[in-house]
């Protein structure tokens, strides 16, 4: 069970504004912000790099943490910028040729299509987007027939940026597993949110971020690589943290997934990470994962009870995002209207999930994302605010 009391108490935000907006960027635990403003002063105090030095060990455990957090060993983690920048560092490590297949699903990201678009354009590489469901979900039946056609990489977002629908993460691995395809799995959404492990799910690679349900600071994100496929994968740029100069006119790649990193980082904020993880481990994923699922079930049941607001939420299993929209009122504007009193969303455009919405008909959604720190009374405020 959570605590919600207490997590309110170490939440300062909760003190300001109804935040239903954690897909975007959830509120901190104030010891988070300690942690990166503690650091910040230290370099402040003694120099940028003799801060480093001395915070080694909280650098460190950044690492172990996530490693935890998702069930592989620390020398799989490289922490990165963001998930995007995770993503396309995996991604763009791959040296697809003519006619190479990528399968991705309808509710793929945006930026990730972009990328794939952009890869594809460059190399003759071909881009297949798998067959939905009644759900909403990818057909596995579809995923498998294209599987034994063959293909370079299986590339799928875990929680879509513009649905309450989780895919079938697991499911996905066991095939790709089976046709011996490199699996890439976009956990933006989820990691924070519900457990999370890569031997389970069967990825060779997961992307995620600090800044959503980790409730970690801005501007840090993570990678894992599985040890069995690291060392296939050149990064599509090395510095000297990534690559060691060994000679005049060679260089040696480190063995780990920090290849994927670059020597200048946010030590501040990678520290923030580490707590980020260890704070949610502490209430534990479970249990996070059951009162973000009831909260938000809860809200869709308000939200059906409103005129003229749609829930557009799809899929067999579903998690803290809520999408809707108010009938005749552009979702920008709704948007608009909650915050003005006090409750904080956030629009899921039609460019951010062209694939998904357009097939469906639906124009940008309103989305509100709940977090185990949120109320029945805050669900409440937002649907009343609707009815108004």
């Amino acid at each position: 069970m959570i605590d919600v009391e207490r997590a309110r108490r170490e939440t300062p935000g909760c003190e300001n504004v109804v935040h239903l907006n954690n897909a975007g960027a959830a509120l901190p635990p104030a010891a988070v912000t300690d942690a990166v403003v503690g650091h910040l002063r230290l370099e402040e105090r003694i120099g940028g790099y003799e801060a480093a030095e001395a915070a080694a060990a909280e650098v460190d455990h950044a690492y172990t943490a996530i490693a935890r957090l998702i069930g592989c060993a620390p020398g799989e983690v490289a922490v990165v910028e963001n998930a995007t920048r995770g993503w396309d560092m995996a991604f763009y490590a791959y040296d697809l040729r003519p006619g190479d297949r990528v399968l991705t699903v309808r509710t793929e990201y945006a930026s990730n299509v972009i990328a794939l678009l952009q890869v594809a354009r460059r190399t003759g590489a071909v881009i297949e987007v798998i067959e939905t469901d009644a759900h909403g979900l990818p057909s596995l039946d579809h995923l498998a027939q294209e599987l034994e056609r063959g293909a370079a990489l299986v590339a799928v977002t875990h929680v879509p940026t513009h649905s309450g629908l989780v895919n079938p993460a697991a499911e996905i691995g066991a095939l790709a597993r089976a046709a011996g395809v490199p699996y890439l799995l976009d956990a933006c959404q989820s990691v924070g949110q519900m457990p999370i492990d890569v031997a389970a799910i069967g990825c060779d690679m997961l992307a995620a971020t600090g800044r959503k349900f980790l409730r970690g600071p801005r501007g840090t994100g993570f990678l894992y690589v599985s040890e069995r496929l690291v060392q296939r994968l050149e990064p599509p740029f090395l510095d000297l943290h990534a690559a060691t100069w060994t000679a005049p006119d060679a260089y040696e790649i480190r063995p780990d997934a920090r290849r994927f990193e670059t020597w200048e980082t946010n030590y501040a904020g990678k520290i923030g990470l580490g707590v980020a993880v260890d704070y949610a481990l502490g209430w534990g994923l479970d249990a996070i994962e059951a009162r973000v699922t009831a909260l938000a079930e809860g809200l869709r049941d308000r939200l059906r009870e409103v005129p003229g607001v749609a829930v557009r939420d799809e899929g067999t299993r579903r998690c803290g995002i809520v999408t809707f929209t108010v009938g005749g009122v552009p979702a920008a504007d709704v948007r608009g209207r909650l915050r003005a009193a006090g409750i904080n969303t956030s629009v899921s455009p039609m460019e951010y999930a062209r694939f998904d919405l357009a097939a469906r008909g639906l124009p940008d959604l309103v989305r509100a994302s709940v977090h185990y720190y949120n109320t029945e009374e805050e669900l409440d405020r937002l649907a009343a605010v609707l009815r108004q």
